[in-house]
């Protein structure tokens, strides 16, 4: 089944679909190995991988297309792209989009924030007109190959204009061919309940840990009315504060073996990272090869 496919049926199953946020093929793999059916990645954790830098439109779309062929070959799970404002008019979406997918990627969204965009937790946003993120949703639309390649339309509108606008046009967003709605940072758990029932599209919630959204159980999500959760940043912060107390450990005292526990093993990191099969495929050619030079240097073998 193809990743898309497979990504389209988790959001429309009923059980809601929980997206772990990723920022490196090593983060990806270990997802993998813990069950997830699909992951995340957004420009909040690519920007701090890639550059260590805060979450204020820094990547470039060709820099996030290759990030996400970095994942898609690292894991076979469906990820879910952020594609931003589609970097620039509808021009630019269309071509966005068609980068994403040669990447890989199951499914990508696209915000309605005027470009140089930020973090849809942070103050300041401003959010461009309806026509205009209409006109980009449907380039992103035409332009994808696989129909089965998930849009998600993002509003940023409650933060500028309030809930009733961004219901607004997270419907209109739908109306223009939207497979999924993500409405960014409301403010309540009414909010939420609110967002699930007018909207009429499966919807998805965004967990950010210190952020302006109430954090709740997939559970609890799910009861409310969403289709999928994502966790964008807590892996990413989790890293962080891990190499920090690491860092400090041994800049203090030169040492690390007080802190092995908190680390894999040698052997299970190897395992992580699959480094059995990559030595099995190198030894399969190898057999290959000498086999084939064997069988042409017999007499009866060799060309008249």
């Amino acid at each position: 089944m193809r990743r898309t496919t497979l990504f389209r049926q988790l959001v429309e199953a009923d059980e809601i679909l929980v997206l772990p946020g990723v920022h490196d093929a090593l983060s990806a793999r270990l997802a993998e190995a813990a069950g997830f059916s699909a992951v995340t990645c957004g420009g909040y954790a690519a920007t701090a991988s890639l550059l260590g830098a805060p979450d204020i439109a820094q990547l470039s779309m060709t820099e996030m297309a290759d990030m996400y062929a970095r994942l898609a070959d690292a894991t076979k799970l469906p990820i879910l792209a952020d594609a931003d404002t589609g970097y620039g008019n509808a021009i630019n979406v269309a071509r966005t989009v068609r980068a994403f997918e040669r990447a890989g990627v199951a499914a990508l969204f696209i915000e309605d924030q005027v470009a140089p965009k930020r973090c849809g937790h942070m103050d300041g946003k401003r959010v461009i007109p309806v026509a205009e993120m209409v006109a980009k949703l449907k380039a992103a639309l035409d332009a994808r190959t696989d129909p089965d390649l998930v849009i998600m339309a993002r509003t940023d509108a409650r933060a500028t204009e309030g809930l009733e606008a961004a219901i607004e046009r997270a419907q209109i967003y739908r109306a223009a061919g939207a497979d999924l709605i993500f409405v960014e940072a409301p403010l309540t758990v009414d909010e939420m309940s609110r967002v699930c029932s007018e909207v009429p599209a499966p919807c998805m919630a965004n967990n950010v840990e210190g952020g302006k959204t109430p954090l709740l159980s997939a559970e609890a999500l799910q009861e409310i009315g969403y289709a999928v959760v994502a966790f964008p940043v807590a892996a990413t912060y989790v890293i962080a504060h891990a190499l920090a107390r690491f860092y400090g450990v041994l800049k203090s005292t030169g040492e690390s073996s007080s802190l092995q526990k908190e680390m894999s093993s040698f052997s299970a990191f190897h395992d992580i990272v699959g480094l059995a099969g990559l030595r099995e495929f190198e030894r399969g050619c190898e057999s290959f090869a000498r086999d084939l030079l064997e069988r042409v240097a017999e007499p009866d073998a060799r060309p008249e």
